[in-house]
């Protein structure tokens, strides 16, 4: 579980907070060899959704305040800011910057420096989008109020837990002022920026490696201990990338195939570690186009997707658990043991299908669709979805697909401009808060609603639950929500997906037992090899 309300001071004085490795007497030198996906679609982490950015571009930054990965990030620590302070009303956050900080390029960070990434991220200029962008939609203002501290206003109250958690996503990194203005704020194509971070780029080889060495400057006395980190690109759940770990080609590698996982527990030498991700895996169905944006139409396919059977498909490639609309293992979601009651996520499908057929007659589609453009991600898992959920329409609904397999950059850009009928892939939210994801999906104009869906009783709902205190209460408008998307599709659930990360004994520095998600603790300036 994420950091409580309670558990995050209003006033925090952190001069003297000093991080370092979990454990006694860390040595140094030595260089990580890191297996991960890094096939980026572009390159400016604030517009990006997908780990395939920031998974090697993390350590190039540092965040204003941050989550403890000697904890599996369940604490926020001081970062930039080593101190700040909460207005007990909630409306207000002062943060107070460390002397002494340089970005790689050595221009001297300052509040201005602070400012402009918030402003970019709080209010992205046009052409630009920021998927965190909702999670500050309540600042009114924010302020350098002078060179080492930064004020940021809000309209209403928040939750202390809330905001300090968006503003301690690993997303947001903080950029230089300078950068940002030239190139007209937006950094898709610069392929080589200059953070505050532990490491700095070498040099990057497209679809191989990308390679970082310590940076000698770096502000946080005695880190990182790494001489250097080799990102070896790998498929995300590829036997390539199990294999690589296993031989020892790598030391570490992330988002392994099960396989590979239980072959490490069985090696004495090595770990392994399976934590839930922030990340959704559906089927968005695009709402703009005739007849997918009836309420009906979407319902049906809801339906007659077989949820056990689509996490059963890929068992041996990708760990994934059965959902809904909600993070399934957080303490928003309908408990399980109700969920598998609710038509639609029964193990006997019987009464699903019955109810989807009625529907795609009161539709007029009771003969079925013909010739859906259906596009997948080109991920071993999306492929297998793919091809079960085409056969599952076909056969329940006779709804006819023609599956169009494409890189990820290729799938982004046709999702967001509309280009497609149904399509399967993933996207990340950075909290386990409903307030996070549900503006980021399920509002009108939400900037990864790749369905273009709308439903105003959603749209009424989401203010009252981003502002209600009321623990109940705020959760009664969340079964409200539920009810509404069950009802009206916003998306297909396929699964919610799980990590697995393996990595030799040696590697040390890091806890990643309890992550939620791997977007929050990528920094890996405690990371140090025992050898």
């Amino acid at each position: 579980m994420r950091s409580k309300a309670a558990e995050i001071p209003l006033d925090y004085d952190g001069r003297k907070f000093q991080l370092a490795a979990p454990e006694p007497n860390p040595k140094r030198g030595g260089v990580l060899r890191y297996a991960i996906t890094n096939r980026p679609p572009h390159f400016d982490v604030h517009q990006s959704g997908t780990i395939n950015s920031l998974g090697a571009q993390g350590c190039l930054f540092d965040n204003l305040i941050r989550r403890d990965p000697r904890d599996s990030g369940q604490t926020i620590i001081p970062d930039l800011a080593h101190s700040w302070q909460i207005a007990p009303d909630g409306k207000t956050y002062t943060f107070f910057l460390r002397e002494g900080v340089h970005f790689h390029d050595g221009a001297e960070l300052t509040a201005e420096d602070v400012k402009a990434t918030f402003d970019r991220i709080h209010k992205p200029p046009q052409g630009i989008s920021i998927p965190r962008s909702v999670l500050f939609a309540a600042v009114e203002s924010i302020t350098a109020r002078d060179k080492r501290t930064v004020e940021f206003k809000l309209s209403e109250g928040r939750p202390p837990s809330f905001m300090m958690s968006a503003f301690a996503s690993g997303w947001n990194v903080i950029l230089s002022k300078k950068v940002l203005e030239d190139n007209n704020y937006n950094l898709r194509r610069v392929a080589s920026l200059s953070g505050t971070g532990p490491f700095r780029q070498v040099r990057r080889v497209e679809n191989e490696v990308w390679v970082m060495e310590r940076n000698p400057n770096y502000w946080n006395a005695g880190l990182p201990y790494l001489d250097g980190i080799e990102f070896y690109h790998a498929l995300p759940f590829s036997p390539e990338l199990g294999s690589a770990v296993l031989s020892n080609r790598t030391d570490y590698g992330r988002i392994m195939d099960p396989v590979s996982g239980r072959r490490i527990k069985q090696n004495p030498q090595m770990a392994m570690a399976q934590f839930n991700q922030s990340v959704i895996q559906a089927t968005w169905v695009n709402a703009r186009k005739s007849p997918l944006g009836d309420p009906r139409v979407r319902r049906a396919m809801h339906l007659v997707l077989d949820k056990a059977v689509l996490v059963e498909v890929v068992k041996d490639v990708t760990p994934m658990q059965v959902g809904g609309f909600i993070y399934p293992f957080s303490e928003f979601a309908t408990p399980k043991d109700q969920l598998v009651k609710r038509v639609g996520y029964q193990a006997d499908p019987s009464a699903a299908v019955r109810e989807a057929k009625a529907l795609m007659t009161a539709a007029g589609h009771g003969r079925g669709i013909r010739g859906l453009d259906f596009v997948a991600r080109d991920v071993a898992s999306f492929k297998l979805w793919a091809q079960a959920i085409q056969a599952m329409l076909q056969q329940t609904l006779n709804i006819e697909c023609r599956l169009r397999s494409v890189v990820e950059s290729v799938w982004f850009d046709d999702v967001n401009n509309g280009n497609y009928d149904l399509a399967i892939g993933a996207v990340v939210s950075t909290l386990l808060d409903p307030s996070d994801y549900f503006n980021a999906w399920y509002r009108t104009g939400g900037p990864q609603n790749y369905s273009n869906w709308s439903d105003p009783r959603m749209d009424a709902l989401i203010p009252q639950i981003d502002r209600e205190v009321d623990s109940e209460k705020r959760l009664g408008l969340i079964r409200q929500a539920e009810a509404v998307m069950e009802e009206n599709p916003p998306l297909l659930p396929v699964a919610w997906e799980q990590i697995i990360d393996g990595y030799w004994n040696y590697v040390k520095g890091h806890n990643p037992k309890d992550y939620f998600g791997i977007y929050d603790v990528v920094r890996m300036d405690t990371m140090w090899l025992d050898k």
